[in-house]
C-alpha cells in the first residue's frame, strides 16, 4: 500500500506530516507535481515530476495507484476517480471521501463551480487552520493502522 500525494497545494503542515508518517511506519509515499518536490532522502520518499498542463498530475495518481492505497487531495475529480479505483482518500482539511459521499461531493463542487464563474462566490476557501491539520492527522493515522494491520505488521 502506497501513500499518493496530489502535491501542488499541498498545505505545508499536510506535508510535514506526510514525510515525518511516511519515514516513521515505512510506507511508500510519493510527491505528484508539476513543480520540483523535495523530499529528504529515504527510500519510503519519492517525488513525481509531470508535465505543466490542466489534470496531469492527477491523471498520472490514477493511472499509477492501486486499490487499497491512499490518495492525499483537495481536487474532488481526482477524489472520485480515485474512489472508483478503490483508494482512500483524505483531502488535507482531514475530509474522507467514500463512494458513499463522493456523488454529494461532486454536484457541490458542481454547483460551486458555476456559482464561481457567474460571479456569485468571489471569496476561496477558508485558511488552513490547527483544527484542519488535527482532523488530517486523525484520518491518517487511521489509515496507517488499518493498513498496518492488513500487512500483518
Amino acid at each position: 500500500m502506497q501513500i499518493w500525494v496530489d502535491a501542488d497545494a499541498c498545505p505545508a503542515a499536510v506535508r510535514e506530516l506526510l514525510l515525518k508518517a511516511a519515514v516513521r511506519t515505512e510506507t511508500r509515499t510519493t510527491f505528484v507535481a508539476n513543480q520540483i518536490q523535495r523530499v529528504p532522502n529515504s527510500p519510503w520518499l519519492d517525488s513525481l515530476l509531470v508535465p505543466g498542463g490542466m489534470n496531469v498530475a492527477d491523471r498520472r495518481i490514477v493511472e499509477l495507484l492501486s486499490a487499497g492505497d491512499l490518495v492525499i487531495t483537495a481536487d474532488i475529480p481526482l477524489a472520485a476517480d480515485a474512489v472508483a479505483k478503490g483508494a482512500t482518500v483524505i483531502d488535507p482539511r482531514g475530509t474522507l471521501y467514500t463512494e458513499a459521499n463522493m456523488g454529494e461531493r461532486l454536484a457541490m463542487r458542481n454547483l460551486m463551480d458555476e456559482m464561481r464563474g457567474a460571479g456569485q462566490i468571489v471569496r476561496g476557501p477558508s485558511n488552513f487552520t490547527p483544527r484542519d491539520r488535527q482532523a488530517f492527522a486523525n484520518q491518517l493515522d487511521r489509515w496507517l493502522a488499518a493498513s498496518r494491520k492488513s500487512r500483518g505488521a
